[in-house]
């Protein structure tokens, strides 16, 4: 099989399987050359490890200043890191009979994994050339993962094609239970995994449910705030919000603003009822399009009687480099943005989670299932690691930003009665507090 994709549930043994995998194939000398990727060096050491535990008692040597193993016979395996995919390009001329990669989903987009195709070829005529890689559900390339390997046939054990090239690749779900040796010699673990984290959580490990978005920024998406598209009153406040973007995607959405007659959508909630999300097909590559053409495209979606009562964008379109800014050659077009307020990008997160909890359970913050991409995209974001506040930027999060634009240009504060039912005064939060500070400011403006 010359694609395949190993992943699911946590212990599942999956790095094992990765060196197993290119073990069968060293009796072949070397003509047998492998190499095998994780996201950083840190990484990097946790394979070495494991690899010097099965290597070594072959009789394989470790060359740690090129971090190689040689077998005897000839076959080698690099352990390289990735962290860019403009790395990619240093391993261009190269050529390898087998590329394994090590937690794919750590990857935020499928650039490096496609780019690195290119060397997998033989001047020796090996016939069993091949591409393996592991991974858990979540990460920042959960969307790609999932799109490649899963969505097309989520039990697994199906022959899939590419589309393009009608090359065979194929998942194999893991469990748990596939690692005789974790469970036989911890056989507490899964028990220890079990009160780790929320059910959710937990089946994502346990079972790699890859319907459920591990460490998910937006934990409180629900598929309550999906709903089927319907006429909207003509009378709503309707706007538009606005992310750039060229070769990654752009996003435009269009909004409205619930006056509480319709049944179901609240008073003062936000109705997105109209996406244009600029992407080629492939996750995360935009359309190259040049801003009169998407001026033209947002106006060629509209209906001719819609009135857009206002329309925001990320402030960094109306800067000038040598020329008119991209806000102002849409507006030639009569596309006309006013900047986004983009001071917080925690503060924008945070409207955005206040309107998915709402009121008593019930949302101020709703899409119909036509905004697909959004859809897609934003429940599966993850929390930037080095600042758990903000989400991860590496990932695909056009859509999420011009949902913050939207947001922040209708500041919402949940209400909340000041005296309780025993009498006692109840104070607001900090979070409340900075959120009312906030809708002060954007009146001022």
């Amino acid at each position: 099989m010359p694609e395949l994709f190993f992943g699911g549930a946590r212990g599942g043994g999956k790095t094992d399987f990765l060196l197993g995998d290119f073990l069968q194939e060293t009796y072949l000398g070397g003509a047998w050359r492998g190499i095998l990727f994780r996201r950083t060096y840190g990484e990097l050491e946790e394979v070495q490890n494991r690899a010097q535990q099965l290597f070594a008692p072959l009789g394989a040597v470790y060359k740690a200043s090129d971090r190689t193993w040689r077998f005897q016979g000839g076959s080698v395996l690099k352990l390289r890191y990735l962290e860019r995919a403009a790395d990619a390009a240093r391993y261009q001329g190269h050529q390898y009979t087998w590329i394994g990669w090590d937690e794919l989903t750590n990857w935020p987009d499928d650039v490096a994994y496609k780019m690195l195709m290119a060397c997998l070829r033989s001047a020796h005529g090996i016939k069993h050339k091949r591409i393996r890689a592991s991974g858990n559900p979540g990460g920042a390339g959960h969307q790609w993962v999932k799109r490649r390997f899963i969505d097309p046939a989520p039990a697994g054990y199906q022959l899939l094609q590419d589309e393009l090239s009608r090359h065979p690749r194929i998942f194999i779900p893991s469990s748990v239970r596939d690692n005789a040796i974790l469970t036989e010699n911890d056989p507490d673990y899964v028990e220890r995994l079990k009160d780790v984290g929320s059910k959710e959580l937990v089946r994502a490990w346990l079972e790699g449910d890859w319907n459920i978005i591990m460490g998910a920024f937006f934990d409180r998406w629900s598929s309550k705030m999906v709903i089927k598209p319907r006429a909207l009153p003509s009378h709503w406040t309707r706007f538009r919000a606005f992310d750039w973007g060229s070769a990654r995607p752009f996003s435009v959405g269009w909004w409205a603003v619930s006056d509480g007659e319709l049944e179901g959508l609240p008073k003062n909630a936000l109705v997105r009822y109209r996406e244009w999300y600029g992407s080629n097909g492939n996750p995360n590559v935009g359309l190259k399009m040049d801003a009169e053409s998407v001026a033209r495209g947002i106006l060629a979606k509209e209906a001719k009687d819609e009135t857009i009562h206002y329309s925001v964008a990320d402030p960094a379109i109306f800067a000038k480099d040598g020329g008119p800014s991209i806000g102002e050659r849409m507006a030639r077009e009569g596309v006309r943005f006013k900047p986004a307020d983009n001071r917080s990008r925690v503060g924008g997160w945070d409207q955005m989670r206040q309107r998915m909890v709402g009121e008593d359970g019930v949302p101020m913050l709703y899409c119909f299932d036509t905004c697909i991409d959004s859809i897609r995209t934003i429940p599966s974001l993850q929390h930037d690691e080095s600042r758990p506040e903000d989400l991860d930027t590496s990932a695909e999060d056009h859509a999420a930003d011009e949902w913050r634009y939207a947001l922040m240009s209708r500041p919402y504060l949940r209400p909340k009665a000041a005296v309780k039912a025993d009498g006692l005064l109840q104070l607001p939060t900090l979070d409340e507090m900075w959120a009312q500070q906030q809708r002060v400011t954007v009146h001022r403006i």
